[in-house]
């Protein structure tokens, strides 16, 4: 069934996914896709099988930063349903994929009428509360290197090695200036560990990364693996 290729759904027993896989669609959303606006009333609700939901926080002045990242670990606009409340953040495709849709109405009858369902979007609720809350300290405590290692870290697990991305869409999801950006890809670069050219980022060493990231991105999965009980590694 197309639908496990999502890890939250996975998680569910085939008797609970038998029950809500009619009202589940597959689609393919490119990148730049806005799923939803702040403020706006959540109408879908979206399960990743391949690349990157960014919860992205807007300011007054034009600028914005990445608060939260969704791949086929997660699920956006869940807990909005179940509350039928509205996004508080700008949420855009970061990386075009494959996601399981259903209508906010539908996943709300869906969840009220399987515990075990709800129980799961719940579960995950509370993990992207502490990766936004991981974000926060995260932005306000470490170097730009440190951040940039553990961004590409988490796009990795979520995208593979090869990530089509812009150094001015890196600093806006980071936050900071397109030259650090700029100096920290060159450092990166100098030292073996990606290579970047016309948009397009390659892992080359993992191992490396890690060494200069942040402990942020391992906390991360450590959240993930404490509230599911979980061995998986990709989170």
């Amino acid at each position: 069934m197309p639908h496990r290729k999502n890890f939250l759904l996975n998680r569910l027993g085939p008797d609970v996914l038998d029950r809500i896989s009619s009202a589940l669609v597959v689609v393919p959303l490119a990148q730049g896709d806005v799923l939803a606006e702040s403020h706006a009333r959540i109408e879908k609700v979206y399960f990743p099988h391949t690349g990157i939901i960014s919860c992205v926080v807007e300011t007054i002045g034009g600028g914005a930063i990445e608060t939260g990242m969704i791949g086929n670990d997660g699920v956006f606009g869940a807990s909005q349903a179940l509350d039928d409340k509205v996004s508080l953040n700008h949420v855009v495709m970061q990386v075009s994929g494959d996601v399981s849709v259903i209508s906010s109405d539908l996943l709300r009858e869906a969840a009220d009428a399987i515990p075990a369902f709800r129980g799961l979007l719940v579960k995950y609720d509370q993990f992207f509360l502490a990766q936004v809350q991981q974000t926060a300290a995260c932005n306000a405590l470490h170097t730009v290197q440190a951040r940039t290692c553990k961004w590409l870290l988490r796009m990795h697990d979520l995208a593979g090695a090869d990530l089509l991305l812009t150094q001015d869409f890196l600093a806006q999801m980071m936050g900071v200036r397109r030259t650090s950006v700029t100096e920290v890809a060159g450092e990166l670069q100098k030292a073996g560990m990606i290579t970047y050219s016309r948009g397009r980022i390659r892992l080359l060493d993992l191992d490396m990364i890690g060494q200069r990231a942040c402990e942020c991105e391992s906390d991360v999965r450590s959240h993930y693996r404490r509230i599911f009980h979980s061995n998986e590694a990709d989170v």
